[in-house]
């Protein structure tokens, strides 16, 4: 059974340097209340495994804002021009990977998987991304062995979670999620409503309450 802790205790387990896969797209499914004791906290050199960064102020977009963030491992920046900003003069790191080739990284990750192979990204600047292993061909087509990606702690969101750490996710907040929970040796879910065992339906769990460690109670914050 996964063990119910407070947003600040959520925030003592992140430590710096650490590395964080954070579930949602455009801040959609993020768990804010985590993030917002991230930033009270001020840990620091982080790196960051996500879609996306939000824009300016919204969801884990305000860890890059508090220059927090040491290394984005992302798909799409382009809301937020403070990755620019902190790319351009060396304070961060972006890695760039194409969506669905990073989504499969993190599957891999938490599928204790080699890497992921795929002919996205060649002959653009994906080449030359850490996370690419090297290049092969199979049948005569080439194809990127991108590396698998696992991170310290997992930060998800779920709309429904019951007391054994099931979770539901409301609409697009599951993007990311779901994969997200397999990769790291920590998975933090922040609830926005804690439910009785058995109110999700078993075909209705996204999320099996076995990938979770701890829960925060968001609905009483």
């Amino acid at each position: 059974m996964p063990k119910f802790i407070s947003v600040q205790e959520t925030a003592d387990l992140v430590k710096d340097g650490m590395t964080l896969v954070i579930g949602g797209f455009l801040g959609c499914g993020n768990p804010h209340h985590v993030i917002d004791a991230l930033v009270e906290k001020g840990v620091k050199d982080l790196t960051i495994i996500a879609n996306d960064s939000p824009a300016t102020g919204y969801g884990l977009a305000k860890l890059i804002d508090n220059h927090q963030v040491k290394r984005l491992i992302a798909s799409h920046v382009g809301l937020n021009p403070n990755v620019a900003t902190q790319m351009n003069d060396g304070s961060m790191e972006v890695w760039l990977i194409p969506q669905g080739s990073l989504a499969e990284m993190i599957r891999a990750g938490g599928g204790g998987l080699g890497g992921v192979i795929t002919p996205t990204g060649l002959g653009t600047l994906v080449e030359e991304s850490p996370l690419v292993h090297s290049k092969i061909e199979i049948d005569g087509k080439e194809y990127l062995v991108m590396k698998p990606v696992h991170a310290d702690v997992a930060l998800i969101s779920g709309y429904k979670v019951d007391k054994a750490g099931n979770v539901w996710y409301k609409g697009t907040s599951r993007n990311y999620s779901v994969v997200a929970a397999t990769a790291a040796d920590v998975v933090i879910c922040e609830a926005d409503n804690v439910v009785e065992i058995g109110e999700i339906e078993p075909e209705n769990v996204m999320t099996q309450g076995i990938f979770v460690d701890y829960i925060v109670d968001g609905g009483k914050l």
